[in-house]
């Protein structure tokens, strides 16, 4: 068994306001909190049934503050090891003007070990979203973007931020509604802690 511990961070709460879509035409909607949840649901019921350890560090439905979830993280960090967790916050992203589309993974700004790990769930990604935009930034030479989130930036351990799709443009949004959408990101980002345990293992 890898001793690579996998820490899942689903964003935001049920009472953080404006984290959902816009009402579309048939009255549907999505609230990013639902689906940040349902994903990492379905990642953690994937990596139970590899016996791949793994910590939920947000099973409450409310928003828990970030500094907070990092406490979270750090806890289990200075117990299994720094080196030994990866962090992998889920959220879906949106725009200021409702028509931007596709998916992204983020690292804090620099050079650090996340970014290798970034760099397989892009890779993940783009196999498993063919016909989707990926957004990336290849300035420095690998395709995440860069910002100093704060779950990123005061997590002790390698931590990516992935957004999956826009909730305020509708074909993204109806796609991570659906029930095919939400199968594809979950194996998707099963698939990329598989290489990342792979990777770690040959640190």
């Amino acid at each position: 068994m890898s001793r690579l511990r996998i820490l899942l961070d689903n964003g935001h709460g049920k009472d953080t306001p404006g984290k959902c879509s816009l009402r579309w035409a048939d009255g549907s909607q999505l609230f990013e909190y639902e689906f940040n949840r349902d994903i990492v649901r379905r990642i953690a019921d994937k990596l139970a049934a590899k016996g791949i350890t793994f910590d939920i560090i947000t099973p409450e439905l409310t928003d828990i503050p970030l500094h907070q979830r990092a406490n979270r993280v750090n806890h289990i960090c200075n117990v299994n090891g720094v080196r030994n967790c990866l962090l992998i916050s889920v959220h879906s992203n949106a725009s200021l003007n409702h028509n931007a589309t596709g998916w992204e993974v983020w690292t804090t700004p620099g050079k650090t070990l996340s970014d290798s790990y970034a760099e397989l769930f892009f890779k993940r990604a783009q196999a498993a979203f063919p016909n989707w935009k990926m957004r990336s930034d290849t300035t420095d030479g690998d395709h995440d973007k860069e910002a100093r989130f704060a779950i990123l930036r005061k997590s002790l351990c390698p931590a990516i931020l992935t957004e999956n799709f826009f909730m305020d443009y509708e074909k993204d949004c109806r796609f991570i509604m659906s029930e095919e959408g939400r199968s594809q990101i979950a194996q998707m980002h099963f698939e990329a802690i598989l290489d990342c345990i792979d990777f770690y293992e040959q640190l």
